[in-house]
């Protein structure tokens, strides 16, 4: 049966076999771009005993559909910044999740803060272009990629001056990317081929994480306490999107998620 990610991967693949530029210039050029902002060292410098808050600009999805269509970028993204978030990850694959290279700008513009390229890296062209679109780190999904490219992908990527954000579903894969050295691993909750939540899933792997290596729980955190839960699992950050996108207050939503490792959620202005 030919799943959402079947169809996604194959037409990312389809573009990058298409792409005739030169990998060599994209390189030179990315490697003359601005100094990044540091993913890994803004969840590194969360408040001591607070959880990381990677917030989500995010239009749609496969699953779910419309999200906010409309929303203004920036606007979303100083929201999240005001609420305390780390860091931003933003969706740029626009045929499935609505998103584009000029949101992550505007968002990272607006916000001060660094930014996670959201996308299906398939080709080495794609981690230069995350780095020419001003990304601060670039996500590479072990299920999606071999353990060729995902060496090779991670370590372009630091050659760059960006982080790789290495996404996990279960242990063996888990191993591979340790198996390179992978610095952050990301443990999604949500099954690439089905799209269903599997909230033991991120409890799970969190056991085998060694503890020099930092971790992000991503999908299927609807509230502070799904993001508790996930700190007392030992989890350095959370990578929220939908929850925090359709809140009715963004701010207060991102603010909540990264008081919830205390048991406390953020004091109204004024009191």
């Amino acid at each position: 049966m030919t799943t959402y990610l079947d169809r996604i991967l194959a037409a990312h693949r389809a573009s990058a076999a298409a792409d005739r530029r030169s990998l060599e210039k994209l390189v030179e050029q990315a490697r003359s771009c601005p100094p990044t902002r540091g993913f890994a060292a803004a969840i590194d410098d969360r408040p001591e005993g607070e959880l990381a808050v990677i917030a989500e600009v995010k239009r749609r999805s496969p699953s779910k559909g419309d999200l906010a269509t409309d929303l203004d970028p920036a606007e979303v993204g100083a929201s999240y910044a005001a609420g305390g978030a780390s860091c931003l990850s933003v969706l740029t694959d626009h045929a499935w999740f609505g998103g584009s290279p000029e949101d992550l700008q505007s968002a990272r513009a607006a916000s001060g803060l660094p930014v996670l390229r959201k996308d299906f890296t398939v080709d080495a062209r794609d981690v230069c272009d995350a780095r020419l679109m001003g990304a601060d780190a670039v996500l590479l999904i072990a299920v999606a990629l071999d353990d060729p490219e995902l060496r090779d992908f991670a370590a372009l990527a630091v050659d760059l001056g960006m982080d790789a954000l290495v996404e996990v579903h279960d242990e063996a894969e888990l191993e591979r990317a340790l198996g390179f050295g992978a610095a952050l691993v990301g443990v999604n909750q949500r099954d690439l081929l089905t799209f269903e939540v599997d909230t033991a899933r991120a409890k799970r792997v969190a056991a085998a994480i060694p503890s020099g290596v930092r971790s992000v729980a991503e999908s299927g955190i609807s509230g502070p306490e799904d993001a508790a839960d996930l700190a007392a699992a030992g989890y350095d950050a959370v990578l929220v999107g939908e929850s925090v996108v359709m809140a009715e207050d963004r701010q207060a939503a991102v603010a909540a998620l990264r008081l919830a490792s205390f048991g406390r959620l953020p004091v109204p202005d004024g009191e």
